[in-house]
């Protein structure tokens, strides 16, 4: 799934990176657990694809007692970590080491997707989400948020620039707010809102609508039809 492995030393230090990268990033968390809530059950199901570092898992473990959880990433580093920030809600998550093709069948009661599909390349994208969609129930919501800003220039260098003064601002070190220009610039597959918003239709979802904006980072709530 990504094109940036997530080694040992990468895994060691992500969880300080997405609170300095990600505008609002602790109030993401929160809309998507208000987002989901109001069609989960008390004991829904959720998948997560990306589930490495376990952020997203816990903060709605965290508010919601009755939900369980199964996680997929390529990351066995990632994971471990995502099975250590998790461990007071171990009994009701399992973690999958692969792609969504590994994933559980389900039939889930959501799917969450955070800052993810980025790693994603392009011509996986629309596989991806239908493999999402196979996997969930009728009417059950799905939430994507991810890097997502115009392609075409000079709004494409200006929205990438912006991200990285972002980080910057928030104590990012120079040397890997550089790294992160050149990835988002060359390696990392970004799409403009409008072509995110065509595709997860094409995959079978309705009711798109964007919830999030922060600068660089879009999210989306949908509905599998």
């Amino acid at each position: 799934m990504n094109q940036i492995p997530f080694d040992a030393s990468m895994a060691r230090t992500y969880s300080d990176g997405p609170p300095r990268q990600v505008p609002g990033y602790s109030d993401l968390h929160r809309m998507v657990s208000i987002l989901l809530a109001e069609s989960m059950p008390p004991r829904g199901r959720v998948l997560v694809l990306g589930a490495g570092g376990g952020q997203e898992i816990r903060a709605l473990a965290d508010a919601h007692p009755g939900w369980r959880f199964d996680g997929i990433d390529p990351s066995g580093e990632m994971l471990r970590l995502a099975e250590q920030v998790t461990v007071p809600h171990a009994s009701r998550i399992r973690f999958t080491h692969g792609m969504i093709a590994d994933a559980p069948e389900g039939p889930f009661d959501a799917a969450v997707s955070i800052l993810t599909f980025h790693f994603i390349p392009h011509d996986q994208r629309l596989g991806t989400l239908v493999e999402i969609r196979r996997r969930l129930k009728r009417d059950a919501p799905f939430i994507l948020a991810h890097l997502s800003f115009p392609q075409t220039e000079p709004q494409r260098s200006r929205w990438i620039a912006r991200h990285v003064a972002f980080g910057l601002s928030n104590g990012t070190d120079p040397a890997h707010a550089e790294s992160a220009r050149q990835a988002i610039g060359s390696k990392l597959s970004v799409l403009s809102p409008e072509d995110e918003e065509a595709m997860l239709g094409e995959a079978g979802f309705s009711d798109v609508s964007l919830f999030y904006a922060g600068l660089s980072i879009r999210g989306w709530v949908s509905i599998a039809r």
